[in-house]
């Protein structure tokens, strides 16, 4: 799987955990939702990712690194 795919995969889950958290356990698990949202829109315009480091340390490849070789 790509990086690219990775990241999207790491952020529903953690959209959807915290939603599933908020509504079992406490609301305060929305501001969890609120910060990858947040982390989502910093990084489309700053185009910098902290996870996206975080998985190429972890050898995970871009779709991009893929096409070149």
């Amino acid at each position: 799987m790509t990086l690219e795919r990775w990241i999207r995969l790491i952020a529903g889950s953690f959209v959807t955990i915290s939603v599933v958290l908020s509504y079992v356990h406490s609301p305060y698990w929305l501001l969890f939702t609120l910060f990858v949202g947040l982390n989502l829109f910093q990084s489309a315009l700053t185009r910098w990712c902290l996870m996206e480091e975080v998985l190429r340390k972890l050898g995970v490849r871009s779709e991009a690194a893929g096409s070149r070789a």
